[in-house]
């Protein structure tokens, strides 16, 4: 293991990774935009005492990139098959957004691959204010092809108003950072399209897992309506809301979520979790 970014061939495709730091392992899934780096913040922390796998998915970063048909369960058979190839036979798994639903999948594909679950600003099924959001980010790309133009149209969704109000030089970084996407728009636009077709609602009860469920209150793509059917459906959950906090709590409240992750991951889980409380 290094902190030198290598490349797995899986199946098909050539995964981008970062294997790092020592015990037990915690691989991290980004969402849909972004790649492995969206978790560098969280990976200078958990190295410490994990050995931390993070990755960019087929289509983004510098992961293979091709115009076709993907779905939530396909990234799932990835993240397995890179974990394969790393010889990480079981770890606690952390996903963002997309990489909640990822996540999801592979503990209902490989129940004995996932120590638990972490599901940071995602869904089991997206409800009709999520799926406006991602459809209008998707056609925005689409109808003027710049990344640039994009961010700007889409930024505000991923901040919430109070933060996007006090900190216009953040918000302006992560604008740039969403603007400077090197990926392919076609292959964003097929990942936008797995999320919106993303439904495991009928399947969560046989997600035995301990799960962390984390959400901001102001997001309108992962809304408290998708976090609440997310948290009901899941049998072993603990569920924290973000207050004043949208779909990047993860930047707006950095501490906050990294004592939460920390906690958790230390806590081995040897008893239930928490119900999940009410929304």
């Amino acid at each position: 293991m290094n902190d030198v970014l290598q490349l797995a061939s899986v199946g098909r495709y050539q995964l981008r990774y970062l294997d790092t730091g020592t015990g037990p392992p915690v691989v991290l899934i980004h969402g849909l935009a972004g790649d492995y780096s969206a978790w560098l913040a969280q990976i200078e922390v958990l190295r410490a005492n994990h050995r931390v796998l993070a990755f960019d998915n087929r289509g983004a970063g510098g992961s293979t990139q091709v115009d076709e048909p993907v779905g939530t369960q396909d990234l799932a058979n990835d993240t397995l098959a890179l974990m394969d190839h790393c010889g990480i036979e079981r770890a606690h798994v952390v996903g963002r957004s997309m990489g909640g639903a990822v996540a999801q999948h592979m503990a209902l594909l490989a129940p004995q691959r996932v120590s638990s679950l972490v599901l940071c600003a995602s869904f089991a099924r997206l409800d009709p204010l999520g799926r406006r959001v991602l459809l209008n980010m998707r056609e925005a790309l689409e109808w003027r092809m710049n990344w640039a133009d994009h961010a700007r149209h889409s930024v505000q969704n991923f901040v919430s108003a109070g933060f996007f109000n006090r900190y216009p030089e953040r918000v302006a970084a992560i604008e740039k950072l969403i603007g400077g996407e090197s990926r392919l728009p076609a292959c964003y636009i097929r990942q936008n399209e797995a999320c919106q077709q993303h439904d495991t609602l009928p399947h969560l009860p046989r997600i035995r897992q301990p799960t962390l469920v984390m959400a901001g209150d102001s997001d309108p793509i992962c809304s408290l309506t998708a976090t609440q059917a997310l948290s009901q459906g899941l049998p072993n959950v603990r569920t924290e809301i973000f207050a004043q906090a949208s779909h990047f709590f993860l930047i707006e409240q950095p501490e906050k979520f990294i004592g939460l992750l920390a906690a958790w991951l230390a806590s081995g889980h040897a008893s239930t979790a928490e119900p999940a409380r009410a929304l």
